[in-house]
């Protein structure tokens, strides 16, 4: 038997170590205060906004060259819209990976970290010193077009995922961007949207992931397009320097989000650092210059703008990269084997099994019909995120690879196939996209499709690509598998080819709640009276200056997710942190050392994890903590650390959790202060947020 231990504040990292800047914090500043001297009033004006799209501003004649970026998410996005793109380097090719929701679905943060690792590697490749992700918005709505880009409804997983991502991406030098900052949790028209949020909820749940990434070493954040409580997060000092400087900590580089701000004093002001993509269509440069002629900012003023943004690049080495334009770094190309190998895996592990009647694994005598509209495709994300990549492998080139047998392709069957087939897979989804909701249910034609399936024949299996939660009701009971693949990158379908005959032992987790109606979501009255979802695809009708807003009120408060859903009793269709395995597993001997918690010393907890299958695989242990007499309305429990663990048939695992103080706190919206209550507190432990097998107690005095 072995023995794991995690701590809940420190999961240990299987990743190359951080390449640590060459200074500290504060020469970094010493050498930007010392280049701000050199620059005329003029040169700072020009520093304020962005160059030619994708670029940090610069004065490359007096040591500040321009600094290239790329967009995010799954993968390397080639920006070929940027001027003069025959003058700028570009890689021939980066990989397509899965999206980043896939990451959170393994509740693996070494994979997180080697996928961090492999995308920092392929931004350098592509001459860029800034990856502009991860992404790490709370999913609050299945209706979000960029759920796909985020890592979950809960703010722990959230955590732990994405300091494990930073740490393995800044590893290869390459510097990460946390985005959005703060709760756009909605792409109904995004410019618009002000999302009214208390202060309770802010710190428990929508700045946990923000400040996981600060605290492993995030260098740049991007602010959001919405408002927060009455304000543009690009432009507010509440938002920028009270809660992202003040409260988490956050030293560096700050950058809006592509034209999201409108008043140019309030930006100077708040403590952001730079107006992306500055290509002059809000003639920011001569708003400024009238604002200091008239004395409402000071040259001072803009130093202190500037002064991140520079230190920034000087700390972590860019302005020496760049300093003879973008880097050619081709050496890099060799390491795209392993970064597939990365790609397959995080699919694998992603990928998460929702039913099984036991039809799967699928034999090699089984013939298999595949049909649906993704059969011949390869479904993913748009937006900033979409990236090409090469070789792609479609669901039908993945069967086919690995299945001995007869593969029939048809997008659109007969009835007479349909009720013949011996098998069949219906690969469907949704394409989601920034800008964008799109509705809970599935499109017509594939909603009927997949009825008539069910219906005609009782070996349909269901295979899901999208980017979060769909409706999923009428047909659930009579599949007699679902399988959710996300968006699983160029060669995902593979992997999900290979758990569908069994080459792989399926082990992702739900990082989010799928309801059985949308009415059941606390976003569920998100868009406004007398608007449309239809009506706004696309956001036709967005204003790019100044905006009429409207407000989104997250009344829910902290109870998101399956907080939301327990608190209400109401059974989801599928709970967060649900996924089904070809193995059995047993948690058993729940056990507690040293049961009395105080801030100096943590509280051990650990369980015996058994394989009691005939297979190997692996199984996510899950550990919630229950206040037992709260003074605050508290969830009826919260996920605080998880550990995934691969045994081998009959074999079995102690896993234990440190426990820490601060894990029982929440935040009190009088004293604005972390709290922790004496008392008893119940620890739970399970595989999903509705299956937990064992409870333990422990207290504070």
């Amino acid at each position: 038997m072995k023995k794991i231990l995690i701590s809940v504040f420190a999961v240990a990292l299987a990743v190359t170590a951080v390449a640590q800047p060459q200074m500290k914090w504060d020469e970094a500043n010493r050498k930007a205060d010392a280049l701000l001297k050199t620059l005329t009033l003029d040169e700072k004006i020009e520093m304020t906004h962005g160059h030619n799209k994708f670029f940090l501003p610069g004065v490359p004649e007096k040591g500040l060259p321009y600094v290239f970026m790329v967009d995010a998410s799954s993968g390397v996005r080639i920006n070929y819209s940027i001027p003069n793109q025959k003058e700028v380097r570009h890689p021939l090719r980066t990989t397509q990976f899965p999206s980043t929701i896939t990451i959170a679905a393994t509740f693996n943060p070494e994979l997180a970290g080697e996928f961090g690792k492999a995308v920092g590697e392929e931004t350098r490749m592509s001459g860029a010193g800034i990856l502009l992700g991860p992404g790490m918005n709370i999913y609050r709505s299945s209706q979000c077009g960029r759920n796909f880009e985020y890592l979950g409804e809960d703010p722990v997983l959230a955590s732990r995922m994405v300091e494990s991502y930073v740490t393995g991406m800044q590893s290869t030098g390459t510097l990460s961007c946390l985005k959005h900052f703060l709760c756009n949790n909605t792409e109904f028209y995004r410019r618009n949207s002000n999302s009214i949020v208390d202060e309770r909820a802010i710190m428990e749940i929508y700045t946990p992931a923000f400040k996981a990434g600060i605290d492993a070493g995030a260098a740049s954040v991007m602010t959001a397009y919405n408002l927060l409580n009455g304000e543009w997060c690009g432009q507010s000092k509440y938002v920028i320097t009270d809660l992202l400087r003040g409260e988490l900590g956050f030293k560096g580089l700050v950058m809006t989000d592509w034209h999201s701000v409108y008043d140019w004093k309030k930006i100077v002001l708040s403590g952001q650092n730079v107006e992306m993509p500055g290509d002059m269509q809000f003639d920011f440069p001569a708003s400024v210059r009238e604002l200091v002629a008239r004395k409402e900012l000071t040259e001072k003023d803009l130093d202190k703008m500037l002064k991140p943004m520079i230190a920034t690049c000087i700390r972590y080495g860019l302005y020496e990269r760049f300093k003879n334009g973008q880097p050619n770094e081709d050496h890099l190309v060799a390491k795209m084997p392993d970064h597939l190998k990365v790609s397959y895996q995080t699919a694998a592990e992603g990928t998460v099994l929702l039913k099984n009647n036991g039809i799967l694994p699928l034999g090699e005598e089984r013939q298999i019909l595949l049909i649906g509209r993704w059969a011949n495709k390869l479904p993913q994300g748009g937006g900033s995120s979409r990236v090409e990549g090469y070789n792609h492998v479609t669901p039908a080139d993945a069967i086919r690879s690995v299945t001995r047998t007869k593969v029939t392709v048809r997008e659109h069957p007969s009835i007479a196939e349909i009720r013949k087939a011996d098998v069949i897979v219906c690969a469907t989804g949704t394409i989601d996209s920034e800008g964008t909701e799109r509705p809970f249910a599935l499109g017509t034609a594939d909603e009927e499709l997949i009825r008539l399936a069910v219906e005609l024949n009782p070996n349909t299996i269901v295979l899901v690509n999208s980017g979060s939660g769909i409706d999923m009701s009428a047909w659930n009971e009579k599949a007699a598998a679902v399988i959710y693949g996300w968006y699983p990158g160029q060669n995902g379908f593979e992997a999900i080819a290979d758990i569908i005959v069994g080459n792989v032992n399926p082990s992702g987790k739900l990082p989010m709640t799928i309801e059985r109606s949308f009415k059941d979501s606390p976003a569920a009255n998100l868009v406004p009276k007398n608007a449309s979802l239809s009506k706004a695809k696309g956001n036709p009708n967005e204003k790019m200056f100044h905006p009429a807003t409207y407000d989104v009120n997250y009344s829910e408060g902290i109870f998101v997710g399956y907080r939301w859903y327990e608190s209400k009793g109401i059974k989801p269709l599928y709970p967060f942190g649900f996924g089904l395995s070809y193995t059995s597993f047993v948690l058993n001997n729940a056990k507690v050392e040293n049961g009395l918690v105080s801030p100096k010393k943590p509280a051990t907890v650990s369980i015996t994890l058994t394989n009691t299958g005939k297979r190997e695989g692996a199984e996510v242990v899950q550990l919630y903590v229950t206040e037992k007499n709260p003074t605050v309305a508290r969830p009826k429990k919260e996920l605080k650390a998880f550990k995934k663990v691969s045994l081998a048939p009959g074999a079995s695992a102690v896993v234990s959790f440190d426990v820490h103080h601060k894990d029982l706190a929440f935040w009190n919206e009088k004293s604005h202060k972390w709290q922790v209550n004496p008392g008893e507190y119940i620890i739970s432990l399970g595989t999903s947020s509705a299956d937990i097998d064992a409870q333990v107690n422990i207290a504070v005095k």
